[in-house]
């Protein structure tokens, strides 16, 4: 197998509402879109997001209705204390705050208008101590 891309992707009543999200707080871009659908990307990122509006023909059926939960987009990023400085100033809820796991893990979150958990990570080198 040779795997050329890869995407997660995440079924959401409002696909608008989510991409907006991310295109203008995460600084992701539409790579596509059609009623129903989006595809983001960032170059950094490695991934597309794409956004499925729930109860798409398209969808199996046994998927039509389910919704993004349980799932946690992580992003790991170089400034953790100035991201969360930075969403805050424009407005952003900050739903989870920042925590330092025990394993070195540093994280915050926050959630795009759909409910989809949106995790900023860090990692401290001196984990274990």
């Amino acid at each position: 197998m040779k795997v050329t891309s890869s995407a997660v992707s995440l079924n959401v009543d409002d696909v608008p509402g989510s991409a907006a999200f991310l295109v203008e707080h995460f600084g992701f871009r539409e790579e596509m879109s059609a009623d129903g659908f989006a595809s983001l990307t960032r170059d950094d990122v490695g991934m597309n997001v794409l956004f499925l509006r729930r109860g798409l023909a398209t969808l199996p059926p046994d998927q039509r209705e389910e919704h993004a939960a349980g799932l946690i987009l992580a992003f790991v990023v170089d400034d953790l204390e100035g991201e969360l400085a930075r969403l805050r100033a424009e407005g952003v809820t900050i739903t989870m705050p920042l925590t330092e796991e025990e394993w070195g893990e540093r994280a915050f979150q926050v959630r795009d208008p759909n409910g989809v958990i949106v995790q900023l990570v860090d990692w401290n080198a001196t984990a274990g101590r």
